[in-house]
């Protein structure tokens, strides 16, 4: 009678299946669980169930998981999508690694490969929070010659937080293309810490800057706190040559409550219907609210 062999990669699918549906008996038997699900993580074929292992070790075992998440960016057998994952969640574990120093030596290497995905996923992979040796490398990133790799050191470089860096971004706006200006100003939300130095950058680039990014930085501005501080900002584009900018300061300005109904009237008559729309749904939720035509200064 023929030995059918046993096929123990088979077991450990299926015990590391087992573990992801029962968190809490992963964590009990930890010294277990975890080696195996390392073990499942680089024999599986199935991506989502390793994409559920990336998530679950992430949680409690970054320690343990950094290095095949590592191995797993770097392997050109590997596929593509799971590969961005893992530098992904590099970033996102990064932080809270005891000591990534080797991870950050080895990454900075990549940034010097001739392969285009290699340098992309390592400098998306360096991009945490605290991660300050990396500052020099990712800042050599955004004057590169590749437009993809300026805008993902641009990401990176905000995602480390460090104030520092704000100031450098600040003076690249004055020196770069388009496409890497959009990246900065998209990223500079991320300084928490420098809301007026931030809602400054942007006013400056609404009034001066590229008329291709006047409404993106408006939205951007508008989603910052102390609204009110840009009210005169908001009245000097009540009457400029973009309809949309016009919208724009007219909504904000009647959800600031800083128009009266004549003012709101008088852009019935705009030659824009986004304008005049604004204008009348401004009027009716007033009407709503107080019963009467009048917007409070």
């Amino acid at each position: 009678m023929p030995i059918v062999p046993f096929d123990s990669s088979d077991r450990v699918l299926a015990q590391a299946r087992a573990y992801i549906s029962s968190p809490g008996l992963m964590i009990a038997e930890k010294e277990r669980s975890v080696p195996l699900l390392l073990k499942a993580l680089k024999i599986s074929c199935d991506i989502d169930l390793r994409r559920e292992i990336f998530f679950i070790l992430g949680s409690f075992a970054k320690e343990e998981l950094y290095w095949s998440l590592y191995e797993i960016m770097s392997d050109p057998d590997e596929p593509d999508e799971l590969r961005d994952q893992a530098a992904v969640y590099l970033s996102i574990i990064g932080t809270f690694l005891d000591d990534p120093q080797a991870l950050v030596r080895r990454l900075t290497a990549d940034l010097e490969s001739d392969e285009h995905d290699t340098r992309v996923r390592a400098i998306i992979a360096l991009g945490w929070e605290g991660n300050i040796t990396a500052v020099l490398p990712l800042i050599e990133c955004i004057y590169d010659p590749d437009h993809e790799i300026q805008e993902v050191a641009v990401n990176a470089l905000c995602n480390l937080k460090d104030s520092r860096v704000l100031r450098l971004l600040a003076e690249r706006l004055q020196n770069c293309f388009l496409d890497q200006k959009r990246a900065i100003l998209f990223n500079m939300w991320r300084f928490k810490d420098k809301q007026n130095e931030v809602a400054a950058i942007y006013r400056e680039e609404i009034e001066s800057g590229d008329t291709a990014l006047r409404i993106d930085i408006l939205t951007l501005l508008g989603q910052m706190n102390n609204q009110a501080e840009h009210v005169d900002l908001y009245n000097s584009l009540l009457y400029d040559p973009d309809d949309k900018v016009r919208a724009f300061a007219l909504e904000r300005l009647g959800n600031l409550q800083k128009l009266q109904a004549r003012d709101v009237i008088s852009f019935l008559d705009d030659p824009s219907m986004i304008v005049k729309r604004t204008a009348m749904k401004i009027l009716q939720a007033e009407n709503c609210q107080n019963g009467n035509n009048t917007l409070n200064h």
